[in-house]
């Protein structure tokens, strides 16, 4: 990884440690703010939703300016409003400080993507992106387990404290090795506007909204699939999660590379058609243990190795618009996330197994392969 590269993975490490490490902390934070757990839930639906609504919006408030300081900025009230998570002092202020949390994760990755791409040597820039990304993925693998684990066994405000931490640290290193740019929008906010008005744009994020909702569809459900369904003793779920998180690693560097080198929407097609027969055979073999090991690691994989194929999709599309797709394709992402979970759940509310929701997951993954073929023959990139 390039060292100008770094500050923006460290952020990532931040962002998606404060998403996620949320989902194995709610009976903690449940009990310590005398609250029900599904009640609790409701702060992981706040955050998604700060991430729709910030990515946009401040994306288009700060395009005028430096990339640079737009990245500090955004870091700061990231790491203001995880400091005051840790603090609040009852449910609806911590409600309200996770939705201010994810305001800036849109944004952060959506103007990071452009830079990275920027940066990035001749022909590598899907690679580059694939490095911001890094962060993510070793939140998944080791940030989030061991914060987790922190929290559970010291306090859960522990957890936004080590955030916040973790967004200082980015905020020093983007200050000290992020390169000076100029401000990256070329045209008026109207103009960059005018690409939203297209079919095109709106295709992008349905395939991104529906068809990715299906790697969500399985990974909202995993922990009792592999319970309830493979058998495995709870106290392994956590190291199986690992395993997933591994696979994500590995996947976003795969997916990277693969969009280099070939036309990304015809990589999504692949990759998405990977993650079709891998959910089937979850459906259909998960009973399995050491086959749900090997599918653990393998829908990890393939469900990071979609981010940058799908990224250059949208940054070779929105000429002059690239930052403001970039930001709308990570409120995409968040309603993938939130549409994957409730159709996931779906056969649950009707007494089917917990393989379903993966079985629910290839049917929008098949979805999204007929969108990105549609977009090929369509637009021909």
């Amino acid at each position: 990884m390039r060292k100008q590269l770094f500050p923006l993975a460290l952020g990532g490490l931040g962002i998606g440690t404060t998403e996620f490490v949320i989902m194995g902390l709610l009976p903690d934070v449940a009990k310590d703010i005398d609250i029900s757990i599904p009640s609790a839930g409701h702060l992981i639906s706040a955050y998604a939703l700060g991430v729709v609504i910030g990515a946009p919006i401040l994306v288009a408030l700060s395009a005028k300016f430096s990339p640079k300081h737009i990245l500090i900025t955004l870091m700061a009230l990231f790491t203001i409003f995880n400091f005051l998570s840790s603090i609040a002092p009852d449910y609806y202020t911590l409600m309200l400080t996770r939705f201010l949390s994810g305001l800036p994760h849109g944004a952060f990755f959506g103007v990071g993507t452009v830079v990275a791409s920027k940066l990035a040597k001749e022909g590598k820039a899907a690679q580059a992106i694939a490095s911001m990304f890094t962060g993510l993925t070793l939140a998944n693998l080791a940030m989030v387990p061991l914060v987790t684990f922190i929290g559970h066994h010291l306090h859960w405000r522990y957890a936004f404290g080590i955030v916040s931490l973790i967004g200082i640290a980015t905020m020093l290193f983007l200050y000290f090795w992020m390169p000076k740019q100029k401000a990256l929008r070329t045209v008026t906010f109207k103009e960059e506007l005018e690409f939203f008005k297209t079919i095109k744009a709106w295709h992008i994020l349905t395939i991104v909204s529906i068809g990715f909702g299906g790697l969500f569809a399985w990974f909202s459900y995993i922990a009792p699939l592999l319970i309830h369904v493979s058998n495995f003793e709870e106290g392994s779920v956590s190291y199986l999660m690992i395993v997933a998180g591994a696979g994500m690693v590995v996947g976003n560097i795969f997916g990277g590379y693969l969009a280099d080198k070939k036309d990304p929407i015809k990589v999504s097609i692949l990759l998405l058609s990977l993650l079709v027969t891998s959910l089937i055979i979850v459906f259909f073999f998960s009973e399995s243990k050491l086959l749900s090991i090997i599918l653990t690691f393998i829908c990890g994989a393939l469900a990071m190795s979609l981010g940058s194929p799908i990224n250059m999709v949208m940054l070779k599309s929105a000429k002059h618009s690239e930052m403001l797709g970039a930001a709308f394709l990570q409120a995409a992402f968040n309603v993938s996330n939130t549409l994957g979970a409730f159709f996931g759940g779906i056969p649950l509310v009707f007494g089917l197994g917990y393989n379903y929701p993966a079985l629910v997951g290839a049917g929008m993954a098949i979805f999204g392969v007929a969108l990105c073929i549609l977009f090929l023959k369509r637009y021909n990139m």
